[in-house]
């Protein structure tokens, strides 16, 4: 029995933000174009306080507008916040998933280098010496085949990195780093074992930062971002056909 308190709104609600915002991000539903409440309502066979609600969230992260006499307007992409995680996670489950991709890791290739460097000079000995046991862990798991292990302990290092750095605001873009090897790992763009280079220059960044080596840990980091798409760029040509939709 239904009690005063069992309403399945919210779940409703989840279920229609995250359709419209694949809709958005896949571009089904046009930028410019209006979303009539009373539409969506039929449409998705929800009330329109789950509409209004979903419409709001989406409002909230720029990917729609709420306007008098005219409704609820889809917003280019250049207004959306590109750096909320639900809006990156709808990126990459669209067709445009290699330029998402692409746009992360160009970002990452600006900030973790300098991450690295600063985290190189920064860094307490004991940051520096979890970070050279982390990067070991991640080779074992690597070696080991264990994807899962790796991933968890990848996002892991990467994003203590970022806090060794001791610039606060770089500590805060782990989530990008995150979406970004998660993004990849889920749409079948990393090979199955890491590459030996890949395990190699991890422990590279963390040795470096550890000795206090900053240009080091730079070129270091540097170089997993660069081989970071050379992977993907090989396994994407050999998964997909010249002319094929992705």
């Amino acid at each position: 029995m239904k009690t005063p308190h069992s309403d399945p709104t919210p779940d409703l609600h989840t279920v229609l933000v995250q359709n419209l915002g694949l809709a958005i991000a896949e571009g089904t539903l046009q930028a410019n174009s209006v979303l009539r409440l009373d539409s969506l309502e039929k449409e998705h066979n929800v009330s329109r306080s789950v509409v209004r609600e979903a419409t709001r969230v989406l409002c909230s992260m720029g990917m729609l507008e709420s306007r008098r006499r005219l409704g609820t307007v889809v917003q280019p992409e250049e207004t959306w916040n590109l750096y909320d995680p639900q809006v990156i996670r709808w990126r990459l489950a669209s067709s445009k998933r290699l330029d998402q991709l692409q746009a992360l890791n160009e970002l990452r290739g600006a900030i973790e280098p300098q991450a690295a460097r600063l985290a190189a000079r920064r860094a307490s000995l004991e940051a520096g010496s979890d970070l050279v046991s982390l990067a070991a862990r991640l080779w074992a798991a690597g070696h080991g085949g264990n994807q899962d292990e790796f991933l968890r302990l990848d996002i892991e290092f990467h994003a203590a990195v970022l806090r060794a750095s001791g610039n606060p605001m770089f500590s805060q873009l782990h989530n990008l780093v995150k979406e970004l090897l998660t993004g990849r790992a889920e749409h079948g763009l990393m090979p199955h074992l890491p590459h030996h280079e890949a395990l190699q220059l991890h422990v590279d960044v963390a040795s470096a930062i550890q000795r206090g080596e900053a240009e080091s840990a730079h070129a270091a980091m540097s170089r997993i971002v660069e081989q970071f798409v050379e992977e993907m760029a090989e396994i994407w040509s050999k998964h997909h056909a010249p002319g094929e939709d992705s």
